[in-house]
């Protein structure tokens, strides 16, 4: 049995509906945040898929891009929710919607 493109487009597909659900059902921004890695990961493969059935490096290049940008994400993303960690002391998205201006710069008249 041979490996097609279409094995792998599948396996994307399973892939990006676990992260989608992971996104759509919890509420922990730790889990959402690795959800959405989950679902770049499933394009990065489907880029890889088609790359090699097409004989085609510009969907490898993509996929080069592609983690640079997760990469960046994660390192802005992290640094937020540990910031958001030290002032609200938990990181459910429920919460970090409804933080407001902070006290310290409203009593100053700073607008």
């Amino acid at each position: 049995m041979t490996i097609t493109p279409t094995h792998y487009l599948v396996l994307a597909a399973m892939v990006f509906c676990i992260g989608l659900a992971g996104v759509s059902i919890r509420k922990n921004a730790l889990i959402m945040f690795m959800s959405i890695e989950l679902m770049l990961n499933a394009a990065n493969l489907t880029f890889v898929a088609y790359s090699k059935a097409l004989d085609d490096v510009a969907g490898q290049v993509s996929v080069f891009f592609t983690l640079v940008v997760a990469a960046a994400e994660v390192a802005v993303g992290l640094a937020l929710m540990v910031a958001i960690f030290k002032r609200k002391h938990t990181t459910s998205p429920d919460d970090v919607s409804l933080m407001t201006e902070s006290p310290a710069l409203s009593s100053r008249g700073v607008e």
